[in-house]
């Protein structure tokens, strides 16, 4: 007889700001990210941040395990901004971060975005997260968006073609 499969499939759906696990994890997320940064460079959204009407925020689970976190900002009817992404600690290298990604990019591009932009830090504690970017298609340019040039940060861009997101991981 086989046993039943103790994994469970990765689901992204929209967040929850009213669980606490999502968050603990968005707190985390600002903290880290804030820790990393030089003061004043740090761009991580506060938790009110995340009920403006333009971000949308969805979760990646496992069961009931929160894996990350991913936020869409509509800047334009056709430029989005990845505003915001973590994956838990547990969870690095299982390639949620890539799935979380491509969730965004095909959101983006299902609104009739043409462009996603995004900031991250410029220090080697940022370095995985502009790998992945890159991996995906992202290449670096300036700033966007009312934000202002600053060594700390890293400005990329991507353009959106009509059909689904890379698989690229």
């Amino acid at each position: 007889m086989n046993e039943p499969s103790t994994q469970t499939s990765l689901r992204i759906e929209p967040a929850d700001l009213g669980d606490a696990r999502v968050v603990a994890l968005l707190e985390t997320h600002a903290a880290t990210a804030r820790a990393a940064t030089a003061p004043g460079s740090a761009h991580a959204l506060d938790l009110s941040g995340f009920l403006a009407a333009d971000i949308r925020l969805w979760a990646a689970w496992s069961g009931e395990e929160l894996l990350g976190l991913g936020a869409l900002k509509t800047l334009s009817p056709e430029h989005g901004e990845i505003k915001s992404m973590h994956v838990s600690r547990q969870a690095r290298g299982r390639g949620v971060g890539g799935s979380m990604l491509r969730h965004l990019l095909d959101e983006a591009r299902s609104r009739g975005m043409r462009r996603v932009s995004l900031e991250t830090g410029s220090w080697d504690y940022f370095e995985p997260a502009r790998a992945l970017y890159r991996r995906h298609g992202f290449v670096e340019t300036g700033p966007f968006a009312g934000y202002v040039d600053d060594p700390n940060s890293t400005f990329m861009t991507r353009t959106l073609d009509a059909g689904p997101s890379d698989a690229a991981g």
